[in-house]
C-alpha cells in the first residue's frame, strides 16, 4: 500500500479541463492501433504529448507584498513599456509589461502574479497569430482581466496563439485571488502579457524560463535599478 502511495505521490496531476481531449487521444489511438499498429504508436505519442500538456503541477509561490510572481510556464519573449489594451480600461499610458511565449510543450495553466481583487474580465474575439509576435497582443483573441493590487491596478491578458482556439478562465469579477493562485488556462501553445502600475524595475530579461507561480518577475519593495542581461 505505501508503494501505491508513493507512486500517486510521484505523479503530476492532470486539468480536468483535459480529460475530454485525453479520452478522444486514447479512443483514436485504439482506432488507429487497430487499422495499422504503427499508427497506434503514433497516436500513443500523441496521447502522451496531450496528458502532459494539461499536467497541472503544485508550486510553491513566494508571498510578499510587493512581488510579481510569473502568470505562466514558458519563456520571457518581450519586456517593456506598453499601453495597455483598452478593453481593460488602464489608461492610454505606457505600462511595463512583461510577455511570457508558452510552446505546447509547456504546462497551459496560468496563475495570478499578485493578491488582488478582480476588477474586470473582458474577452476580445480576434485571429490566431503566432503568439510570440509583438502583434499578437493587439490582434490575437485574447482575455484580460484587471486584479486590484495594494499597488495598484495590474493587467494580465491571455492571449491565444497560432493552434490555440479557447481561452478558458476559472474567475470573476469580484473574486479574490491570492498570489499563484490559478485563474485559467489556454489550449495548446499561447502568451500571457502582466501590465504592472507606477515605476518597477523587471528583474527578468528576454529569454529567461519562468515557472507559473514561482518565478519573480518584478519587485515593487526593490530599489534595485534595471538589470542588464547577457546569454553564456
Amino acid at each position: 500500500m505505501s508503494i501505491i502511495k508513493s507512486v500517486r505521490a510521484q505523479m503530476v496531476p492532470i486539468h480536468p479541463e483535459g480529460y475530454i481531449f485525453i479520452g478522444i487521444a486514447v479512443v483514436l489511438t485504439f482506432l488507429l492501433h487497430y487499422f495499422w499498429t504503427p499508427l497506434g504508436w503514433i497516436g500513443a505519442i500523441i496521447t502522451f504529448w496531450v496528458i502532459t500538456f494539461f499536467r497541472d503541477p503544485a508550486r510553491v509561490t513566494p508571498v510578499r507584498d510587493g512581488l510579481v510572481i510569473a502568470p505562466a510556464d514558458g519563456t520571457v519573449s518581450a519586456v517593456g513599456f506598453h499601453v495597455p489594451p483598452k478593453e481593460l480600461e488602464l489608461g492610454d499610458q505606457p505600462m511595463q509589461r512583461i510577455s511570457i511565449f508558452m510552446s505546447v510543450f509547456n504546462c497551459h495553466v496560468n496563475r495570478a502574479p499578485m493578491a488582488g481583487r478582480v476588477s474586470r474580465i473582458a474577452y476580445t474575439p480576434g485571429v490566431f497569430l503566432s503568439a510570440d509576435l509583438d502583434k499578437a497582443s493587439d490582434d490575437n483573441e485574447r482575455s484580460g482581466m484587471v486584479l486590484e493590487t495594494a499597488q495598484g491596478h495590474v493587467g494580465v491578458v491571455q492571449i491565444a496563439g497560432l493552434v490555440a482556439r479557447r481561452i478558458v478562465s476559472f474567475t470573476h469579477e469580484g473574486a479574490t485571488l491570492n498570489a499563484g493562485e490559478r485563474f485559467g488556462l489556454i489550449r495548446f501553445g499561447s502568451r500571457v502579457d502582466v501590465y504592472l502600475p507606477g515605476t518597477v524595475s523587471a528583474l527578468i530579461g528576454v529569454g529567461a524560463k519562468t515557472i507559473a507561480g514561482e518565478t519573480v518577475l518584478a519587485d515593487y519593495a526593490s530599489s534595485e535599478k534595471p538589470r542588464s542581461f547577457r546569454i553564456g
